[in-house]
């Protein structure tokens, strides 16, 4: 079986997977069109679309080690077994949480139901709301187990286009606002100049840096996070800022190391698989930029100053970049 034979049955596992996360954040429109006036089929729909994910995940894992046990399959020299490795941690992580949120809030509304034998408005309403506030971890889950598998293709070539990147940085701003809200956090974003124009680079790769670097500061932040998008001469740069706890400086070098995670630099929780800061950084090199980290500690001080600074930094106009 050739190695691009089995490069479409890995994309096809991912696909099947997705699908079966899409029954998931839908289970409450599909079980309750099932069954119109009552919540008993949305919890089985969503064990259905678990079934889906996890064949495709299936899929995809096998797939994976096939070619991890047969190094001839793969053109080069790249390390398949660790991929594999990242794919089932991501989910392992990253999937865990919001699922078991949905999840929690159905099993509140059937005991509601139990109780006064009837589906109000407000019961769909709550389960709805957690749904879409979810949906950008699920969203993030998917990309970053993508790009993780893409990026493992160091032949693969930048999609360069004419980007607006003041809108991508309102999108991932709109994104993020209602979870910034649910945690307590007030989220802005402003960029200079306020006509800011276009940039020529990878649209996607760039929505997807700063989704993982603002999806990193609402989840440390103690009440605020701000982006900003600059330009200069030749580049234009987007700062996201936290007040969180900082990093200690022992740990600012291996911030963007895969599998790194702030539990390491004294943060209390295990949150996410510790590679959303490698991808974004690898994507960042990819694209020809630059993504640095600034922190600051309270140093054991209540009152004194702590934030987190993520800078990144990219040029205005990749073309020439992508035809090297």
């Amino acid at each position: 079986m050739s190695y691009q034979t089995l490069k479409i049955l890995k994309y096809l596992g991912l696909a099947v997977a997705v699908i079966g996360l899409l029954f998931i954040l839908l289970s409450p429109l599909i079980g309750e069109s099932v069954s119109s006036g009552t919540l008993w089929y949305i919890e089985p729909v969503a064990y259905v679309g678990a079934g889906i994910f996890v064949l495709g995940a299936l899929i995809a894992f096998g797939i994976m080690q096939y070619v991890a046990s047969r190094p001839n399959v793969v053109p080069d020299d790249r390390s398949w077994s660790q991929v594999t490795q990242d794919y089932f941690d991501t989910f392992a992580h990253d999937m865990g949480r919001p699922l078991r949120r949905i999840l929690g809030k159905q099993r509140e509304a059937r005991a509601l139901l139990n109780e006064t034998g009837e589906v109000t408005p407000h019961m769909v309403a709550e389960l709805l709301d957690e749904i879409e506030n979810q949906a950008p971890n699920f969203r993030l889950m998917i990309e970053n187990v993508r790009v993780l598998v893409d990026l493992e293709d160091e032949s693969a070539a930048l999609a360069v286009e004419s980007v607006d990147a003041a809108a991508i940085v309102r999108n991932v701003s709109d994104r993020y606002t209602p979870i910034a809200r649910e945690r307590g956090l007030e989220l802005v974003w402003w960029c200079e100049p306020s006509e800011f124009g276009l940039v020529y680079g990878d649209g996607s790769a760039l929505d997807h840096v700063i989704t993982n670097l603002v999806d990193n500061a609402t989840k440390f932040a103690e009440g605020h996070v701000e982006i900003r998008l600059t330009r200069s001469e030749d580049s234009f740069l987007v700062r996201v800022w936290d007040d969180g706890n900082g990093i200690s400086e022992s740990h600012l070098a291996h911030v963007f190391d895969r599998g790194w995670t702030p539990e390491l630099s004294a943060r209390s929780e295990k949150q996410s698989s510790g590679l959303g800061l490698f991808i974004a950084s690898s994507l960042t090199e990819r694209c020809g930029g630059e993504l640095l980290v600034e922190s600051q500690q309270a140093n054991g001080s209540s009152s004194g100053e702590h934030s987190t600074t993520f800078t990144l930094s990219l040029p205005l106009d990749n073309r020439q970049s992508a035809v090297k």
